[in-house]
């Protein structure tokens, strides 16, 4: 055989090997090629839609956290608000109970002040009767003069 032949019959089985591969062997493999290609596309894209979903998790966490440190700090300040308002409360309940309490003793000490005077005058009359007694030598019935007692402690 001739090299022209040899080169010519290898040409031909070439050809038939590179028709065989392209029919039977290159769709399989092509098509696995596809499928994976797929497969990276398909996680790419749920690793994307993961990451939008974890920021938005993230961002809705942050403003759950915003409002919760608003409204921990709004109750927190109503709360403070709320315990001024108790201590005013109470510290006008005791001014006004003081206040009661000293007008209550500044009654007292005038009806007692009263009283002493009275007790006072009682006993001046007592004295002045006892004195004008041991000047005129004789007994004063402090029967008969009540009326003259009377006016005597009135006028002191």
């Amino acid at each position: 055989m001739s090299i022209n032949a040899t080169l010519f019959v290898q040409a031909i089985v070439f050809l038939l090997l590179v028709l065989f591969t392209m029919k039977f062997v290159w769709p399989p493999i092509a098509k696995a090629l596809d499928e994976r290609a797929q497969k990276i596309a398909a996680g790419l894209a749920a690793a994307e839609k993961a990451k939008a979903e974890l920021a938005s998790a993230n961002q809705r966490v942050e403003q759950e956290l915003v409002a919760s440190r608003n409204e921990t700090t709004s109750r927190l300040a109503d709360a403070e608000r709320r315990a001024q308002q108790i201590i005013e409360e109470a510290k006008s309940r005791a001014t006004e109970e003081a206040n009661k309490i000293v007008a209550a003793a500044r009654e007292e000490a005038n009806q007692q002040s009263v009283r002493a005077r009275e007790a006072l005058r009682e006993q001046v009359a007592a004295l002045a009767v006892k004195g004008a007694e041991q000047i005129l030598r004789k007994e004063v019935n402090a029967g008969v003069h009540a009326d003259l007692l009377g006016r005597l402690k009135t006028e002191l």
